[in-house]
């Protein structure tokens, strides 16, 4: 297997580093590549920081990796290869009537790194995790040897594997359970929210299978937190979504295509969209599922400066009270971008470092500046001081205290890495940066 120099980065592109890539496309030829030179496994390159970045050392790209190994119509059971991505799970079998019980924000999205960051959907509230559908996984140590793990079979090693970074192994495929798709179109109804406190009591209130909200980072005074809620439910048409022709930014965007009052001015055309009572609309899959995905590169809207992306989610304790400090900084700064939502979390998680709990999320984009990392700083000890998390497939920003203060079950999940990958071959630079595999 040849290997080439390559420069890996998160969608945020602002932490990269030069490594040497190989691309198997047969489980036989990683086996091969991990006996003689063991490296850390990577996907689509889509977690936003430093999680798929191994620099000055080694990596595996598995997006070759992409076969469908066989589907059970009776039981819903998908067997895959780890390369596979979320949309070609969605365009082959919505069809014949199913589809993953829990969809990321982006179709680009490998079906093993939505294992290796345990993802969560628009339906947390009620679907859980990723994880939590997973059935059993085909994990490949560094000595080259497979085997099949389940919660059953080996529960200390299943959890350590599930949002787990990849540190326990290559995951070479997993069989998952899907769900029915009764059709292609999905029913969204939009309502607009004043302010925080009723944004966050439509979304307890909400009992739609999808619920998600879009957030004004700008808005202060007695429109702080406002924004759209969107509840949705699958609907019984047979008619096939419209064909969406994909658009590309071509080229970095200059730093004023996200100014301030660029942004201000967009945010508030796109609240007054929504008519004062509401609106459905009949929308396909694609377009409530990935909004972004028909906008190919549109990480490049941010210039080659980058961006980071915050992301925590907050208990029930202290959301209101800690969300409202932080869009008070976030719109006092003047640094969001139009990118922002807002969602309510179950308590469904099935890994020792799977990111949700019963609370709320906040997730919002940042042009990269020094007082735009200031900010992520702040909100970030903001995070940590109200019992929550930042979400490892989103930070770039962290650090390591913050991580071992967010999640209390590090140490148990250090011990099974340590016994999977006791040379460390698997470790990239968000492991590196947050010190995650160092004890305390």
């Amino acid at each position: 297997m040849r290997w080439k120099t390559a420069e890996l980065t998160g969608w945020g592109r602002v932490l990269t580093g030069k490594a040497e890539l190989a691309r198997p496309e047969k489980p036989a030829a990683l086996s091969q590549i991990l006996k003689k030179s063991p490296a850390p496994a990577i996907g689509a390159q889509r977690s936003y920081g430093d999680a798929a970045v191994n620099g000055n050392g080694r990596a595996i790209d598995m997006t070759r990796l992409d076969r469908f190994i066989s589907f059970d119509p009776e039981t819903g059971i998908l067997h895959a290869e780890a390369g596979c991505s979320i949309t070609d799970m969605l365009d082959t079998f919505a069809p014949q009537g199913w589809m993953p019980a829990v969809m990321p924000g982006t179709g680009f999205a490998t079906l093993g790194g939505c294992i290796a960051h345990d993802v969560h959907g628009k339906n947390h509230h009620k679907a859980g995790t990723f994880g939590q559908h997973v059935v059993a996984v085909d994990l490949m140590g560094a000595d080259g040897s497979t085997k099949t793990i389940t919660p059953e079979s080996d529960p200390a090693l299943f959890k350590a594997t599930i949002g787990g970074l990849g540190q326990t192994g290559a995951i070479v495929s997993a069989k998952i359970k899907m769900i029915p798709c009764s059709s292609r179109l999905i029913q969204v109804d939009e309502r607009r929210a004043a302010n925080l406190v009723e944004f966050m009591e439509m979304l307890k209130a909400s009992n739609a299978t999808y619920c998600v909200g879009w957030i004004d980072g700008t808005a202060n005074g007695q429109s702080l937190g406002r924004g759209i809620l969107e509840e949705a439910e699958l609907t019984s048409s047979n008619m096939a979504p419209k064909r969406r022709k994909p658009r590309k930014v071509p080229f970095n965007a200059p730093k004023f295509a996200l100014s301030p009052p660029t942004v201000r001015l967009f945010n508030r055309m796109y609240f007054n969209r929504i008519p004062k009572q509401g609106r459905g609309v009949l929308r396909s899959l694609k377009d409530f599922f990935f909004p972004l995905d028909k906008i190919h590169d549109w990480n490049k809207l941010y210039g080659k400066r980058g961006f980071h992306q915050f992301q925590c989610v907050l208990p029930d304790e202290t959301a209101e009270r800690t969300l409202r400090d932080m869009l008070r900084l976030i719109a006092d700064a003047g640094l969001a971008s139009p990118l922002a939502v807002l969602k309510r979390t179950g308590a469904g998680r099935a890994g020792l470092l799977s990111f949700p709990m019963e609370g709320f999320t906040l997730a919002l984009d940042f042009p990269n500046s020094e007082k735009s990392r200031a900010l992520v700083a702040q909100l970030n000890a903001l995070a940590a001081e109200a019992g929550g998390r930042i979400y490892f497939a989103k930070d770039s920003l962290a650090t390591a205290a913050q991580a071992r203060q967010m999640y209390p079950e590090l140490a148990e999940w250090q011990k099974t890495v340590e016994a999977a990958d006791p040379e460390g071959a698997f470790k990239t630079d968000l492991i590196r940066r947050l010190k995650l595999r160092t004890p305390a």
